[in-house]
């Protein structure tokens, strides 16, 4: 008489209990990695909106102008009187144009950048009458 090998329920059930808590264990830690990877993204932008409006700033101050528009790799942008791109698509959209399919809202006197798939909370604010940007992280 032969004898048939294999495990047995009790080994199969601690075997499935013990791959149920690793899996409960590992998955807060991937959720936690999607939310500082938008944050990292929204950092990254904002980095981006400050230096271009730094940037414009100091090409305002170089041609010794008031205003009006300054070339920025060969793109004119427009400048408001505080010497910082505006808020428009002709002002800080030009300086930094939009990452692949973020969302850009102009309203006075601020820039909106919105990463996808984001319902609010988590966006880069530029502010075109100080130069200033700020983030917010809450919805991230």
């Amino acid at each position: 008489m032969t004898r048939q090998r294999g495990f047995t329920l009790i080994e199969l059930i601690v075997v499935i209990v013990i791959l149920g808590l690793l899996a409960a264990t590992a998955i807060p830690r991937f959720v936690n990695l999607t939310q500082n990877a938008r944050l990292a993204s929204v950092q990254g932008v904002a980095g981006g909106l400050r230096s271009a409006a730094a940037l414009a700033k100091s090409q305002l101050l170089v041609n010794g102008s008031a205003g009006g528009f300054v070339a920025m790799d060969g793109v004119q942008v427009l400048i408001n009187a505080s010497g910082y791109p505006q808020n428009t698509i002709d002002g800080i959209e030009r300086a930094l144009p939009s990452p692949d399919d973020w969302s850009i809202v102009h309203l006075a006197p601020d820039t909106t950048y919105t990463p996808p798939n984001v319902s609010g909370g988590c966006n880069a604010q530029y502010n075109a009458n100080t130069g200033q940007v700020t983030i917010a992280s809450a919805g991230c």
